[in-house]
Order: structure tokens, then sequence, then C-alpha cells
């Protein structure tokens, strides 16, 4: 059985920022969502370079190593990233996030840097499938913040770890596919104001990927939606080996 995703990007600006810098890829193998920062345009600049730079990974031969290709990807766009920010002093600082999920066979393989999230709703339970590399993550971790508190701490956006031209080295993870599961890739604009009670039942609620995604949106606008919010819903759905992918 041959397993492929349908997919649905949505990104908002939210309600607070004048621009959006973040950029997320949507296709019948990959999904991804970069978080740029450092400013504008700069932020915007290096969130694209990472999502363009991993587009192809898309067409990928499906028999090459899907982690070494995802790798690959995202630090052929950490050194672009250097490249730009060392040809004008004004990037200096730029960087992004990015979580990228590749469908490989029946594997999903998961590569993350900072804090944007990957999430994995099988059934009814809802799995975080990344670490936030963030100053209060390491609070929580060391037992001097509970998860609550963490999403309302100041400097709860602080991010420890980027795509930002120096040494890299992405946090992975590698899983079995099973058809009917749901993936969510989004920015902190959304899980940052929205639990993951909440977006579990709207993961669970809404069969229709549109519908699910615009509900996820309206969640963070009534949290006051203060960062851009960016995300795509994926289903793992089975193939027939002839039939025509359109990645709908």
């Amino acid at each position: 059985m041959s397993l492929i995703l349908r997919s649905l990007a949505v990104s908002d600006p939210g309600l607070v920022r004048p621009n959006n810098e973040d950029v997320a890829f949507a296709g019948d193998r990959l999904i991804a969502v970069a978080d740029g920062m450092g400013g504008a345009p700069a932020g915007e600049v290096a969130s694209d370079i990472v999502i363009s730079t991993l587009a192809p990974v898309e067409g990928s031969e499906p028999d090459r190593d899907p982690l070494a290709t995802l790798l690959d990807a995202i630090g052929t766009a950490n050194h672009r990233i250097r490249a730009v920010a060392d040809a004008d002093p004004a990037n200096e600082g730029m960087g992004t996030t990015v979580t990228a999920v590749l469908l490989a066979d029946q594997r999903l393989v998961v590569a993350h840097v900072g804090d944007s999230r990957g999430y994995l709703l099988r059934g009814a339970q809802l799995r975080q499938l990344t670490r936030d590399d963030t100053f209060v993550q390491a609070l929580v971790d060391q037992g001097g913040l509970t998860p609550e508190e963490a999403r309302r701490h100041p400097q709860r956006s602080l991010v420890t770890r980027a795509v930002q031209g120096g040494p890299l080295r992405p946090a992975t993870i590698t899983l079995t596919a099973e058809p009917g599961d749901r993936l969510l890739v989004c920015s902190d604009g959304l899980s940052d104001v929205v639990t993951d009670d909440a977006i579990a039942q709207a993961l669970g609620t809404y069969p229709d990927r549109a519908q699910c995604a615009e509900q996820l949106v309206k969640l963070a606008h009534q949290a006051g939606a203060p960062d851009n919010v960016t995300l795509v819903v994926a289903d793992v759905v089975p193939v027939a080996a002839d039939e025509c992918v359109d990645g709908g």
C-alpha cells in the first residue's frame, strides 16, 4: 500500500504584526513551516530561503534516505542565509525556524529547528512531535515552569536555536505513518495562544482540511493573534499505484 499526503497551507498575518514573516509548503510528500526572525525584510527573506530550498525535496528520489534528504536541504538553506547576511550588514542576525515532515513509503521523517511545531493526531490522541527550542521550554524541562506558565511567560518567544547561518544540527524523529493520520505543522503564532486541547479538538472535529485550518486561525484570532499564524494540515491517505497524484 502506497501512502501520500493530502495537504493544505494557510498563512494569516494575525491581528498585530504589520507584515508576515512566515512561509509554508504543502505537498503530496512534504509539508513545512518556517517562521522568520530578524525584522522585516530579513525575517521574510530567511523563511523564504528555507522553504524554497526545501520545496524540491517534494520531488526527490523516493529510494534516497529521506532523513539525509531533509537535512541536506536545511543545511543548504543555512549556508544560503549566511551568504545573504554576509552580503548586506542590514541582514545580520536574520534567521528562521523550520519544521518539515517528509513522507517516504510508510515513514514520516521530521526535522526541526526553533519553535514552530509538528503535531500528529492519530485516532483521538494528539502527539507533539517536536520540542520547542526556546528559553521557556528549557525552564520547563528543568522544572522551573509549568507548561501553562510557559504559555504566559513574557519571554516565551525567545528562540535558542534557529537556521541562521551558523553551526546547525536539526532535531529529528522518524515514525511509521498510518492511513488516517492527521498532521499539523504550525508557527508559534498558533501554538503560543491556542492550547493543545483546542488544537486536538479542531483537528478531530473538522474532516475538511480547509474548514479545519479556518477554525484554527479563528481560535488564534479569538486569543488576540499577536503574531503571524501559519499552518499546514495534512492527512495521510492510501493511494493506488496507478492513481494520478494531484496533491489536493
